[in-house]
């Protein structure tokens, strides 16, 4: 059972931690040489900037920047791997390049100034999103905890959605989002699923059983008394009240 329960919270942890330590490591290699990763942003609509959708991510503007995102990446990924162990991988995979591709093409890029877009916020915002409409997709009682879990903890950073500040990419907040909602809906029949109880599904025969005797007057056969032809049919009945 401790083994069990040891490798439960080794796999919870893991790979949150692991990717949350892959995008400090290329913080402080571009800091410590000088370089300037912004390049290797998102470009909206532009070929150069297709490489964005996978690298973006990690590349972040300064420490404010890469702090500000780690806490939530931790934790929204450790609750991901912990209640969607078997699907958790897929769901991260999926949310970052969904989002990426929208984001290439839909966000902001003025004339006036090359625009990249940078950051794991849009991850952020779509394990967010993912891990609140998932439980209510699901109508599993324990995920939907979670979901108000969520709601309470960064319910607050929705409002990034919106175009409040320039300077931020709203725009991958927006497409983080509404990927974390497509990809919940996607998997809802996929990982944990809500217990469907013993009494439910007698209501469910009783309910069958209930239209079979209803409608056996409209299902039936007949037989035609000229060349004793057996006829199958059945026809609508119109309703009384028409």
């Amino acid at each position: 059972m401790k083994n069990y329960l040891g490798k439960q919270i080794l796999n919870t942890i893991f790979y949150p931690f692991l990717f949350l330590l892959s995008i400090w490591i290329v913080f402080f290699i571009e800091k410590a040489n000088d370089f300037n990763f912004v390049k290797f942003g998102v470009l909206p609509r532009k070929v150069e900037g297709l490489f964005g959708i996978i690298t973006s991510i990690f590349i972040h503007g300064d420490i404010e920047h890469i702090a500000s995102n780690s806490i939530p990446l931790l934790v929204l990924g450790m609750m991901l791997f912990y209640f969607y162990k078997k699907i958790a991988k897929s769901v991260f995979i999926w949310i970052w390049l969904v989002s990426g591709i929208w984001l290439w093409l839909g966000g902001r890029n003025s004339g006036d100034h090359i625009t990249y877009h940078i950051g794991a916020s849009t991850l952020i915002y779509g394990l967010a999103t993912f891990l609140f409409f998932s439980g209510v997709f699901r109508k599993h009682l324990r995920l939907m905890v979670v979901s108000a879990m969520v709601v309470f903890l960064y319910g607050s950073i929705m409002w990034g959605i919106f175009p409040l500040k320039t300077e931020i990419s709203w725009e991958g907040h927006l497409f983080g989002s509404l990927a974390g909602i497509l990809v919940a809906f996607n998997f809802r029949k996929e990982g944990p699923q809500r217990r469907i109880y013993q009494w439910e599904e007698e209501i469910e025969d009783d309910e069958a059983e209930s239209f079979y005797t209803e409608t056996e007057d409209i299902i039936g056969d007949e037989i035609d008394p000229n060349n004793n032809v057996k006829i199958n049919f059945i026809y609508k009945e119109k309703d009384k009240e028409s």
